[in-house]
């Protein structure tokens, strides 16, 4: 079975996504065992598809242990088999499975599937992206929104939209939820390389927020902080941001 590297990412993530549901529609677990049964089912199907697939390539995957092999690779596969855990396990719609590829560090091919909403959204194929509504919106964590972000919103005159996971986040604003994604409390780079690949295949500005480029396959793969936003936008925000320091 041969495919590009779009269609792999788009076909794992959906497929991983599926998985997911039928893990939680088992009945077999609840809670937090829930969370790792479909953690660990979907890493397993990623890992060995990839592995099977693109064994020349490197991985990066949440929940394997990482190891320095993928240094020396160009071009890295970097997943998250489950990005909002708690709202998988509540059967929300805001959780997503991320696969990306980074290319010499660059966010370059992805895809983001949001199984809850049948959906896997790709950095190839852009879809159109609704023009912004007058008042701007902005999400924020549902549990813990960064003080970053509510300042930055509040000087915008913004409104802030709590949601799910870093993917659901990203994807909102190409899907016309949502205008702004402005992160600062923390993530590691399979949080967001693939919604970034995404964000920059639909015409996005996808940054750090001091607005230094987002690098990938680092040996330390904290990456704290994201700003996805239309590219209109993107020169205030960072410039309110800067503000704030």
């Amino acid at each position: 079975m041969s495919m590009n590297d779009a269609d792999l990412a788009a076909h794992l993530a959906d497929v991983a996504g599926k998985i997911l549901i039928q893990v939680r529609d088992s009945g077999m677990f609840e809670g937090k065992s829930l969370g790792k049964a479909g953690d660990q089912t979907a890493n397993q199907f990623l890992v060995h598809a990839l592995k099977q697939q693109r064994p020349e390539d490197g991985l990066l995957s949440e929940e394997s242990k990482d190891t320095d092999e993928r240094l020396s690779k160009s071009t890295v596969w970097i997943v998250d088999p489950v990005d909002g855990t708690r709202e998988y396990g509540e059967a929300r719609t805001d959780w997503a499975v991320h696969v990306g590829i980074a290319v010499d560090g660059v966010p370059v091919t992805g895809a983001v599937a949001l199984p809850g909403l049948d959906m896997v959204l790709r950095s190839d194929q852009p879809v159109e992206v609704p023009p912004a509504p007058e008042t701007l919106r902005m999400v924020v964590s549902r549990t813990r929104p960064a003080s970053e972000a509510t300042q930055v919103a509040e000087k915008l005159g913004a409104e802030l939209v709590p949601m799910g996971s870093a993917g659901a986040k990203a994807m909102s604003i190409i899907r016309g939820e949502a205008d702004i994604y402005l992160h600062s409390g923390g993530q590691y780079e399979w949080d967001s390389c693939a919604p970034a690949a995404v964000a920059i295949g639909h015409g996005l500005h996808a940054s750090r927020i001091d607005g230094s480029p987002l690098v990938y396959n680092q040996s330390d793969t904290y990456l704290p902080d994201l700003l996805i936003c239309r590219k209109e936008h993107a020169q205030r925000i960072l410039a309110e941001v800067a503000a704030l320091a």
